[in-house]
């Protein structure tokens, strides 16, 4: 697997048509997307389970890790490499239990810092803050400074993903300031050509 850094895109299903849906994800991956995130709040647990099976068999083929958002059970069940959880998910620890040491698990920190030291603390994986930019995915999540990214990467000592309305526009002075991995959902799929719209954003790392 990649080391977890660069271009990280979470799945939508209003954005992403079904019968499209690992084109889709494999056009983002050939734009050179690192890491994918199942993201699915619908309730249809036999569609979020097959489509995360197909997903995870995709992502092996492109040494991409696959996360699942919130649902640890999902993430056991469909083999998935990781998780994904928020203030309001199963806590770290607890997760970390049930999947593991060998799996990833990501912490969702907002614009707060000391949620970010617990974390790591914790044993987390990775750490993300935002939003950083007005976000259509989540209008009403707390802004995060850049700032805060440049403090981490002084004195955190594991990945730091930035999320929240980037584009290849902005993307730059995440990366600048300290984010190891771009988390982005409208800037990818809602583009007509989703390869492109992927180097866009992972070329910025090079």
């Amino acid at each position: 697997m990649t080391p977890l850094a660069g271009l990280y895109v979470i799945t939508d299903e209003h954005l992403i048509p079904e019968p499209q849906f690992i084109q889709q994800i494999e056009f983002a991956l050939q734009g050179g997307a690192r890491i994918v995130q199942y993201r699915d709040k619908s309730q249809d647990k036999t569609k979020r389970l097959k489509q995360s099976q197909a997903l995870k068999e995709l992502c092996h083929q492109y040494q991409a890790p696959l996360i699942i958002n919130d649902d640890i059970e999902l993430a056991i069940e469909s083999g998935a490499d990781g998780v994904h959880i928020g203030a309001h998910d199963t806590p770290l620890t607890e997760a970390r239990k049930k999947l593991g040491a060998n799996k990833i698990i990501g912490v969702s920190c907002y614009n707060d810092f000391s949620l970010a030291v617990t974390a790591q603390q914790q044993q987390a994986d990775y750490i993300a803050f935002g939003s950083f930019f007005s976000s259509s995915t989540k209008p009403d999540a707390k802004k995060a400074e850049v700032a805060l990214l440049s403090r981490a990467r002084q004195e955190l000592q594991i990945p730091v993903c930035a999320i929240g309305g980037i584009t290849s526009d902005n993307a730059g002075q995440l990366i600048s300031a300290g984010a190891d991995i771009l988390a982005v959902i409208n800037d990818i799929f809602s583009h007509h050509d989703i390869k492109t719209a992927s180097l866009k954003i992972s070329n910025q790392f090079i």
